[in-house]
């Protein structure tokens, strides 16, 4: 492997991001990316330390594709890490949070919520689901910790108003005005209960009536890994 310690130790972060980004998800990370993992402030900055690993063999770029960042393989210049290609990937338009705790209030139509936020991913996360009804979220809370969504992870959903039980699934409170994220079981005509998968937090009960599933959890997307 190509000797590491003439590098900053910036520059040493940036590439075990990426090499741990790239064993996650099949592809490479953004340069905002980049940025907010490793610490660094200003994509400049980002983009100067990339540079300097291109330099000196670590790294190939593309300037022209998106995510166009390549790990060379035992600093082999011409020996690039298999990736996804950026042009198969997906974008997935992100609007705003859902809370994986107690309810809180977000717009109720999301659809009509403006968003500039997207995410890349591959299309074996979209899990058959056509592209033109899939949406993202992000996590605020740890609710749903035991099944292995954490603050701070989008969520894929697959927009649908029906959930069978034991789907994860948004749902909206209608007598609320609130949002949460959580299992779904119908137990009555008269009763859904809202299943949150961390052990100190109890279910929320709520009549059917007053209860809109806006979509089902497809996927989950880790950017802090």
């Amino acid at each position: 492997m190509r000797d590491r310690s003439k590098l900053s130790e910036r520059q040493r972060n940036i590439l075990r991001y990426m090499e741990s980004y790239i064993e996650t998800h099949g592809f490479p990370p953004t340069i905002r990316e980049i940025g907010l993992n490793t610490g660094i402030n200003s994509t400049s900055v980002v983009n100067y330390n990339l540079n300097k690993l291109v330099e000196a063999g670590h790294l190939s770029r593309e300037a022209r594709a998106s995510r166009g960042l390549r790990l060379v393989k035992n600093g082999r210049k011409g020996s690039v890490q298999p990736v996804q290609a950026a042009s198969q990937l997906v974008r997935v338009q992100v609007f705003g949070q859902i809370v994986a705790s107690a309810p809180a209030p977000i717009p109720e139509d999301m659809d009509r919520a403006f968003s500039d936020d997207a995410v890349e991913i591959t299309p074996s996360m979209l899990n058959g689901a056509p592209q033109s009804e899939v949406f993202a979220l992000r996590v605020k809370g740890d609710s749903m910790i035991d099944a292995m969504i954490s603050d701070g992870d989008i969520v894929i959903f697959r927009k649908q108003q029906e959930a069978k039980n034991g789907d994860m699934v948004a749902v909206w409170l209608s007598d609320r005005s609130e949002t949460t994220l959580k299992y779904f079981y119908r137990e009555s005509d008269t009763q859904v209960r809202l299943q949150p998968a961390h052990p100190t937090m109890d279910p929320i009960y709520v009549h059917p009536g007053n209860i809109q599933v806006q979509g089902r959890v497809l996927s989950i997307l880790r950017p802090h890994v």
